[in-house]
């Protein structure tokens, strides 16, 4: 999820667990606790793009580094608040949710989690809610605002935090369902259209969980197309992309090659451009695919142009945005 998010949901933690005891600090521990596995950004001011992919959402949002924060946090603030008396095991506890909110949350996007770095380079993605979701967010934000400004003596300050983290929660699992009503739509569509898949994905367009995003993989290539959980119709429209696997042979020796691959779960298709060749990591979705079948993905890496790729996996997200995109982007959504 977005740092404000992860912010705010922290922040609701510390007040609810700790905010009896310590006043309003609670909610600063919590809000930099639950930001903290973030700090890997830092590191995409050394590394090439393609090694910052997999760098960033790694080693920082694993069980090894948890631990690790909870640990010396525990230690830290157990010394600087010895006079509250309050025990190891509340101070573990309080970190660990905080912490773990975030581990959490991040897992259901598209770009995944590194658990268990650096023991198992696996990326646990959950696909089921966008990494920006104001459907989402903005409750735990209201409540975050709520507990800033009540005074640290407010018996309402219980029940805002507790608003803000049940409220989320509970969207969290509608998104479940639809996530759930969407595989069975999909898979559905692909065998009535006799498509023979290896395996597919299904993740929500940009700010909304109605609007979703299906890709298929065959053997040479991808079928992609979307779908409204307020669709009246079961059908899907799927649009076939090849997978040029032959334009990568002169990339062979690409050190960011293997990268991407790597990085892509092997959800991607090679074409050309004026730039060169073109990786596409299709995961991400297409700019504006919902409207025009046929357009780009909004994940590309230019093979030929490694300085070109410093914006990777938003890049040309809302380049054509205008009103009429927007208010077809709202009725595709609404099932229209």
């Amino acid at each position: 999820m977005d740092s404000l998010t992860h912010i705010a949901i922290g922040a609701c933690i510390g007040d609810l667990m700790l905010g009896k005891k310590i006043g309003k600090k609670a909610m600063f521990y919590g809000a930099v606790v639950a930001s903290l596995p973030d700090i890997d950004f830092i590191a995409s001011f050394w590394l090439d793009p393609s090694s910052d992919l997999l760098a960033h959402r790694g080693f920082t949002h694993s069980f090894l580094f948890a631990i690790v924060v909870i640990a010396g946090f525990a230690l830290v603030l157990k010394k600087r608040h010895t006079v509250h008396h309050i025990a190891v095991k509340s101070w573990l506890l309080f970190l660990s949710a905080a912490i773990g909110s975030h581990l959490f949350l991040d897992s259901f996007n598209a770009y995944g989690i590194g658990l268990f770095e650096p023991f198992s380079h696996y990326r646990f993605s959950g696909n089921t809610i966008f990494v920006a979701d104001p459907f989402f967010s903005l409750w735990p934000g209201i409540a975050a605002l709520a507990l800033l400004l009540l005074k640290k003596t407010s018996s309402k300050r219980r029940k805002w935090a507790i608003f803000g983290l049940v409220s989320c929660s509970t969207y969290l699992l509608y998104c479940l369902v639809n996530k759930f009503s969407t595989d069975n739509h999909a898979r559905y569509a692909l065998m009535h259209q006799g498509i023979h898949y290896n395996r597919y994905i299904t993740t929500p367009t940009p700010f909304n969980n109605w609007l979703w995003y299906l890709v298929a993989e065959t053997d040479e290539g991808f079928y992609i197309g979307y779908r409204s959980v307020l669709d009246k119709s079961d059908s899907v429209e799927f649009h076939y992309f090849k997978k040029n696997l032959a334009f990568l042979e002169p990339f062979s020796s690409n050190p960011a090659l293997k990268d991407l691959i790597r990085f892509s779960k092997g959800y991607f298709t090679v074409d050309s451009s004026k730039l060169g060749m073109v990786f596409n990591d299709l995961r991400f979705g297409q700019m504006m695919g919902w409207q025009y079948p046929s357009a780009g993905f909004v994940f590309h890496f230019y093979l030929q142009h490694p300085d070109a790729n410093q914006l990777l996996v938003q890049r040309g997200r809302f380049a054509h945005w205008n009103r009429q995109s927007i208010s077809f982007f709202i009725k595709r959504m609404m099932g229209q």
